[in-house]
């Protein structure tokens, strides 16, 4: 597993500045909470950090090796989901962790197990056959979840994805992106939710682009 480094990353829509420039430095079996309002910059950070967003300035890199773009860092293994979950409505809650799988070259009787293994650790075992649309809301945030989990991301960024959730899955999947950290991973999750905010190793608080540490990273 790798450091995921952010230097002096910034992010600009036109004039709009979303996020200004931010040093980042995360280590394997971190996780970190990133808070703030709405329009914040939270997804930009996210966005920018799996190489799904152009930043205005700066670099991320991952073990030093450069994320630009999306599919430079998907075949880095940054696992990147999105508010709205980026699910495919024609596919059902099997195929949607299945496929991923498949395009990156994962064998396909592994494929088929770490599917039905990641489905039975977001509680959605039974709900392998259900296209996308007969799934509530909630449901829909632990597919994207499972298809994140089965792929064994070195990082996984996570914008927004408890937030449809009960107390209970909520718990469960916190429990779960936690040990995707012991595992080595590196976990950043956007939220709202400051009961996982909590759970985190530490807290980055974006206000109009800018960052705070309301709970810094640890520096070892």
């Amino acid at each position: 597993m790798s450091e995921l480094v952010a230097e002096r990353l910034s992010v600009a829509y036109d004039d709009l500045v979303a996020l200004r420039p931010l040093d980042l430095r995360l280590a394997p079996g971190t996780v970190l909470a990133v808070t703030g309002p709405s329009g914040a910059g939270k997804s930009s950070l996210l966005w920018a950090l799996g190489g799904a967003l152009a930043p205005a300035a700066g670099t991320v890199s991952l073990d030093g090796a450069r994320l630009d773009g999306r599919d430079t860092a998907a075949r880095l293994g940054v696992a990147l989901i999105p508010q709205g979950n980026g699910l495919a409505g024609s596919l059902n809650a099997t195929e949607n962790v299945l496929v991923p799988l498949l395009a990156v070259g994962t064998a396909a009787a592994e494929a088929r197990s770490r599917t039905q293994e990641a489905l039975e650790l977001v509680g959605l075992a039974e709900s392998g056959r259900h296209l996308v649309d007969e799934l509530s809301g909630g449901q829909q945030q632990r597919v994207a979840l499972a298809r994140a989990f089965a792929l064994r991301p070195q990082v996984l960024l996570a914008d927004e994805s408890t937030s449809d959730l009960d107390a209970g899955n909520r718990e469960r999947m916190i429990a779960a992106l936690r040990a995707e950290a012991a595992r080595g991973a590196i976990v950043v999750l956007a939220t709202h939710d400051p009961e996982a905010a909590a759970e985190a190793d530490a807290e980055l608080a974006l206000d109009e682009g800018i960052a705070s540490w309301p709970r810094p990273l640890s520096v070892t």
